[in-house]
C-alpha cells in the first residue's frame, strides 16, 4: 500500500513540475521582426518610390 502512495504522490508530483516548468502552451510568437533599418522596410521602401515617382512627374 506505501509503494501505491509513493508511486501516487509521485506521479502527482511530475505532472505538476511538468504543468509549472514544461513547455508553454501559449501560442507562439510571431516570428515576424520588426525591420533593422529602413531599407529593410518594404513599406518605407515603396512610399519612398512613390515620393521619387511624383517628384520625377513634377519636373
Amino acid at each position: 500500500m506505501l509503494y501505491l502512495l509513493a508511486v501516487i504522490g509521485a506521479a502527482t508530483v511530475g505532472i505538476l513540475m511538468w504543468r509549472a516548468f514544461g513547455p508553454s502552451t501559449l501560442p507562439p510568437r510571431s516570428t515576424r521582426r520588426a525591420p533593422v533599418a529602413p531599407d529593410d522596410d518594404p513599406e518605407f521602401l515603396r512610399k519612398l518610390d512613390e515620393r521619387v515617382r511624383r517628384r520625377d512627374e513634377d519636373q
